[in-house]
């Protein structure tokens, strides 16, 4: 589904990334793990259609990837990406009235019926169908980042972009998104792309785990080299990808958060 060709990421005299080569299939959960610096959000944002390569090519489906963002890849991030003016059911609603109505970002008659009902499906998909009608400021913190994955959700994304989605919540709440997160990458059948600083959550959660280090460093011109994927980790049970915690982590793999 995704080819990443001979990738190459620079800012000015500052190389962030190198050399990246990689296939990912449709429907597989990658967790992205290093160390802070080491460009994973900056691969994310290159997915995303945020940021161009400086070289080499990212491929979807055979085709160059569209150079910004469109609804096959949705997105959620660390801070909540809501809208705090708006009710829970408008924020998840806005996203499917917007391609059809830009200057008022709001349908009506049937259409607005037919967003609305699929807007409250994903709310009550996700646990929040009691909360239609709230604010966000009125939600907790691991309710705001379901909203933020049903904004994403709504629009039927085939590539989910995770960017340490659940590093500001408790560790109760997260065990619940992890839950919520399984269940609907099962469901959706979504190819997912996550960057985590928790080794133990990138294990548990991704079928597939992707480690990004530098493999060369000059103390001389510490921004010459950028880093690449130096591990990269399928995690299969009888050959289905199935996510799963290692009983142990190798000792090369524990990168500092």
């Amino acid at each position: 589904m995704i080819e990443i060709r001979n990738l190459w990421k620079q800012y000015d005299d500052q190389v962030v990334l190198e050399r990246l080569n990689l296939r990912i299939a449709e429907g597989e959960f990658c967790s992205m793990v290093g160390a802070s610096g080491c460009g994973k959000s900056t691969f994310l944002r290159l997915l995303l259609g945020q940021e161009r390569p400086t070289r080499g090519e990212i491929l979807l489906d055979g085709e160059p990837l569209p150079p910004e963002p469109d609804p096959h890849r949705g997105v959620v991030f660390q801070r909540y990406s809501v809208f705090a003016h708006l009710t829970v059911l408008r924020n998840v609603m806005l996203g499917l009235e917007l391609p059809h109505a830009r200057f008022t970002g709001r349908l009506f008659g049937a259409r607005r019926r037919l967003a609305r009902d699929e807007a409250v499906a994903m709310l009550a998909r996700v646990g929040l169908a009691d909360s239609l009608d709230k604010y966000p400021h009125q939600l907790s913190g691991g309710m705001q980042q379901r909203l933020a994955l049903a904004q994403a959700l709504v629009m039927k994304p085939r590539v989910l972009l995770l960017d340490e989605p659940f590093g500001a919540l408790d560790p109760g709440i997260r065990r619940d998104m992890h839950d919520l997160l399984t269940g609907l990458w099962r469901e959706a059948k979504l190819t997912v792309f996550m960057v985590t600083h928790d080794l133990k959550e990138g294990f548990t959660l991704g079928s597939r785990v992707l480690v990004f280090d530098k493999v060369r460093i000059d103390p001389q011109a510490p921004q010459a080299y950028g880093a690449r994927i130096t591990y990269d980790i399928p995690l299969e049970r009888n050959g289905m990808r199935e996510p799963q915690a290692p009983t142990a982590i190798p000792p090369l793999l524990a990168v500092p958060a």
